[in-house]
Formats: C-alpha cells, structure tokens, sequence
C-alpha cells in the first residue's frame, strides 16, 4: 500500500482525471478521489490521492504544494489518519444534549 497525500484548494472544477495527470508527473499514481458533499454531489474543494511508494509521495510533495492549478495555490501534505467513528461522537449526539432557555448562554446549557 502506498501513501495517501492530502491535497486542498482544488477549484470545484477539477477532475479525477485531471489529478491523476497532475500527479503522475511526480511518480506512479494508485488512487485519486475527489470529496464530494453527500447531498449535492458537488466537490468540496479537496481530494485524497495515493501514491504507489513513499518516494513518489515524497516527490509530489516537494514538487506540487503550493504550485498553481487554475488559479489556486494547491495544498499537498501527507494525509493524517482517518479518526475513528468512537473518539469523538457525532455533532447529532453532542445536539442531543442541549436544553433550551437559561440566558447568557445562547440557549444551551454547559454540562
């Protein structure tokens, strides 16, 4: 398994496709895949792409961050592991807790 590089500031625009061009100049690609909002499907400005070895990775870094891509300053760092589902809850949990009235506080109550 290679390593999975963040890569942020992307115009709405771009393409799988496009990504894998991009970076495959720095080395062999394995997989790109742009965010997209659930709800309407459109990109949300970053992607994940993975690269086939370390040295690849490394070299799409220090060649492509902060290199320009239809007018954006493009944003590639290492990917930081994927926090699981249990450390954190969801904000639909920590919603259930609030109360209304109280004043100062906007509504909610501090636990």
């Amino acid at each position: 398994m290679g390593k999975k590089l963040y890569v942020g500031n992307l115009p709405f625009s771009v393409t799988e496709q496009a990504l894998q061009q991009i970076f495959a100049q720095a080395g062999s690609v394995e997989s790109v895949r742009i965010i997209t909002d659930r709800d309407t499907g459109r990109a949300k400005g970053f992607a994940f792409v993975e690269m086939v070895s370390d040295q690849d990775a490394a070299t799409a870094i220090s060649t492509l961050n902060g290199k320009e891509y239809e007018g954006r300053a493009l944003t590639v760092a290492e990917a930081r592991p994927q926090a699981s589902q249990g450390e954190g809850g969801s904000r639909g949990h920590q919603g259930a807790r609030r109360s209304g009235g109280g004043s100062g506080s906007g509504g909610r109550k501090r636990w």
